[in-house]
């Protein structure tokens, strides 16, 4: 997987810097709702941030072998707008949250998905990403933004079993085909045996910008980002005591909005936006 990150890591730096034009900056704040701001911790160490360094571009070890991605800088620049020191350790996805419990870090900056669940045992800021469903087709084909007549008119791959499969079948009233995996929906694009293909934005957005694609198709109508189907995506975490420090991070990331740095950072990750 450390490889994994790696060549996505390449592959973001090889999509040119004309694509950042086309980027659409997601908004997960409300301008009229503005909370009170919150003192951030009085603690005399530095705060912990844990996350996992395989899964660009969220997280991942850069070039220096150092963590990196979307999710660690909006960290680091967090802890600089509330003026704390911060140290970002990495350890394996599935062991984050047993980490944090056992109070061998502060705050969970990965790709853990917001839940019910997640919230019974811990707290969570506000979402600062979501992933989007997102439609693909090939460039050199004129087709029509997807809707439900269109998507009964041209042949639709996803993947099989997964939320996107459900959600066509449910609100597009499609019999899509259906394919094992992301990458043989993707070839299957490409060989032109479907004309769309439906799946999550973020993997699709990799894809896209990849060599793999090699520039073939581009995303084609709008975003899907209906809780039931995939999810409310992900915020920092901490523990439930630690309510101050939540808060503290909830606005450092409403100014960071604010004040332009989340649409730097996201710019830097997303030359290819999944929105």
């Amino acid at each position: 997987m450390a490889v994994l990150a790696q060549v996505a890591f390449v592959m973001l730096a090889a999509v040119p810097a004309l694509a950042a034009e086309a980027v659409t900056i997601p908004n997960f704040w409300n301008p009229r709702a503005r909370l009170e701001r919150p003192e951030p911790p009085q603690t005399t160490r530095p705060v912990r941030f844990l996350t996992d360094d395989e899964y660009p571009p969220l997280h991942f070890a850069g070039p220096d072998g150092n963590p990196t991605g979307f999710s660690v800088e909006l960290a680091r620049a967090a802890c600089e707008k509330l003026g704390m020191t911060c140290t970002v350790q990495v350890r394996r996805f599935d062991t984050l949250l047993d980490a944090l419990q056992a109070n061998q870090g502060d705050v969970v900056a990965a790709a853990i998905p917001l839940s019910a669940s997640l919230r019974a045992g811990y707290r969570a800021t506000r979402p600062y990403f979501r992933w989007p469903a997102r439609f693909v087709v090939r460039g050199d084909k004129s087709l029509p933004a997807p809707d439900v007549k269109a998507v009964s008119e041209h042949p639709t791959g996803v993947v099989s079993g997964t939320a996107h499969e459900a959600y066509l079948r449910t609100f597009f009233h499609a019999t899509p085909k259906t394919y094992p995996d992301l990458g043989a929906a993707e070839a299957a694009l490409r060989r032109g045996e479907i004309e769309y293909l439906f799946g999550d934005g973020l993997a699709l957005a990799l894809w896209i910008g990849g060599t793999e694609a090699a520039g073939c198709c581009a995303f084609s109508g709008g975003d899907y980002l209906e809780n039931r189907y995939f999810g409310e995506g992900i915020g920092f975490v901490t523990r439930k005591e630690d309510e101050v420090l939540a808060r503290a991070l909830d606005d450092a990331l409403q100014r960071l909005w604010d004040e332009g740095k989340y649409a730097e950072l996201y710019l830097r990750f997303f030359p290819v936006g999944p929105f």
